[in-house]
């Protein structure tokens, strides 16, 4: 325990895992909020077309 504690290589795995997860949580907002304009957009179309 005291070796990986001293050891650079277990911090910079934490690190990257920790940067993954954000990316994680930026990507999967990210798509969320596009889904639901996208969403609301072929609503939009869908009404448009249907009411002609």
């Amino acid at each position: 325990m005291k070796k990986l504690r001293n050891s650079e290589s277990g911090a910079t795995a934490i690190e990257y895992g920790l940067i993954a997860a954000l990316i994680a949580v930026v990507l999967i907002g990210s798509l969320q909020t596009l889904g639901n304009n996208m969403k609301n957009r072929y609503t939009t179309i869908g009404t448009t077309i249907g009411s002609r």
